[in-house]
């Protein structure tokens, strides 16, 4: 294509507090209509709005993750607009001094790693609701005033899959600080897209549509996706694009037109009368930055190096903190990572997803405890049970809870080892299929596995496999 696309993204992140940025309500998600609610999350007159610290704190926490710089002193701003959901009739922001600034994020897109450099991190309060119905609309205040972070990017991304790649980064590293939950559907890690096309190999800007109403990563990046083609349309037929905010529509996979974008002069941006200066001591940002824990890319690092796991693994099981704290506790109880790995990514993981165990995005009621997990595979690993055999102690473990000796202890499913019981049940399947036996000589190598199945089967699996293979090529060979 002769065109490219230059796209920013602006995220807002709701931080997970108990109470709102301003005042004392409760900003849970999930409450009926205007329950929380004060004065002061309704704009009426007389009050005055208090800063919640660990708002600020979050903010320094991301801020740091993301490489930014910490401002020592950053100013509040009222950003003004009139819309039902602002009953003040302004936000409370941040603009010309925003807490964080500079900074990246640092993405793989097809085996290309690329820097998307960021802007800002600035702290808000969040706005009410609009409800349609039809002809009737409603507003829930309940999230007015509860605390976002808007993480604003340079206009480094090119394509769709960058967007995605960086939007899911950004929301594993926040979710690593425990700073916001992440979730899209319900609203709390929104993205707003600004896009432009320009001739390949031009150093000039676009003009750029913003767009707006896309709650899941595949909704952006077909948002993307049908935005950058639909520009380009526009110039190759001459057509003049718009500075426009658009709305993604999901059901006809399309943007269409909501209003002209405003810019900054148009909400007469001025500092917060009500509210000083903040100001972030260096022994402040210090304490915050000893209290982080690992993140996920360091945490990735150390699981190929000390662990020795394929970096396929890392990833997977890096992912998600509570998946990567799930493994290690494992690993813990019985050093053998590629073999816990394995089983976390396969069977435990699997559950996981059928029994939608994360749906609050923490999971909390793992199908195993790592600790039953790891006694599980040390069993393997001393041939007490085979590979297969697991299999089958694995889904007792899920149905009862019990530890995994006692069920193979309960139900004798212990590996027989023994050669001469083993030989003896090879010596009985040989004779049952001496037909096979003289094809097998013959020449016809590939039975050699339906002599491995019968006699499993005649151990009811429980049969040493080396073992079995050892002493069936010795009794064939014959």
């Amino acid at each position: 294509m002769d065109y490219e696309a230059v796209i920013g993204l602006e995220v807002h992140a709701e931080l997970r507090t108990e109470s709102k940025i301003f005042c004392g309500c409760s900003a849970k998600f999930g409450a009926a209509p205007n329950e929380h609610t004060c004065p002061l999350c309704l704009g009426l007159p007389g009050v005055l709005p208090v800063l919640n610290r660990r708002v600020v704190e979050y903010a320094i926490t991301a801020g740091l993750a993301t490489h930014c710089a910490i401002a020592p002193t950053s100013v509040w701003a009222r950003k003004n607009y009139f819309y039902p959901d602002l009953p003040k009739g302004y936000q409370i922001s941040q603009y010309e001094l925003p807490i964080c600034t500079g900074g990246r994020i640092d993405i793989e897109v097809d085996g290309a790693a690329r820097a998307i450099r960021l802007t800002r991190i600035h702290m808000e309060e969040d706005t009410g609701k609009n409800i349609h119905d039809g002809e009737t609309s409603l507003v829930d205040y309940n999230r007015c005033g509860v605390p976002l972070l808007e993480i604003v990017s340079e206009p480094d991304i090119r394509t769709a899959a960058e967007a995605g790649a960086y939007l899911r980064k950004l929301r594993q590293i926040l979710q690593y600080l425990q700073v916001c939950d992440g979730n899209m559907e319900e609203g709390s890690f929104r993205c707003d897209a600004n896009i432009s096309v320009r001739r390949r190999g031009s150093e000039t800007l676009g003009t750029r549509a913003e767009v707006k109403n896309m709650n899941s990563f595949r909704a952006v990046e077909k948002a993307i996706e049908h935005e950058i083609a639909r520009q380009v349309d526009r110039v190759e037929h001459g057509e003049r694009i718009v500075q426009e905010t658009r709305l993604w529509d999901p059901d006809r996979e399309e943007t269409r037109s909501m209003r002209s974008k405003e810019s900054a002069h148009d909400y007469r941006y001025f500092p917060d009368p009500d509210l000083l200066p903040l100001t972030v001591s260096r022994e402040w940002v210090a304490a915050v930055q000893a209290a982080m824990p690992e993140l996920p890319d360091a945490r990735r690092a150390r699981f190929v190096a000390e662990h020795v796991l394929p970096p396929y693994d890392a990833e997977v099981l890096t992912a998600r903190q509570d998946v990567a704290d799930y493994f290690e506790a494992a690993v813990r109880a019985h050093p053998n990572p590629k073999g816990l790995s394995n089983w976390v990514m396969g069977d435990v993981l699997r559950l996981v997803r059928e029994r939608k165990l994360d749906e609050a995005l923490v999971i909390r009621d793992w199908p195993v405890s790592p600790q039953h997990l790891a006694a599980m595979v040390a069993l393997i690993d001393d041939d007490t049970i085979s590979g297969k055999i697991a299999k089958t102690v694995f889904e007792q473990m899920v149905a009862s809870g019990d530890a995994p000796a006692a069920i193979v202890a309960a139900q004798g499913l212990s590996q027989v080892t023994d050669s001469g019981a083993i030989d003896a049940a090879i010596a009985a399947v040989l004779a049952a299929n001496g037909d096979k036996v003289a094809e097998y000589r013959a020449g016809k190598d590939k039975l050699f596995g339906f002599f491995v199945g019968q006699v499993m089967q005649a151990t009811q699996g429980k049969a040493n496999p080396a073992k079995v293979n050892e002493l069936l090529k010795t009794r064939l060979a014959g």
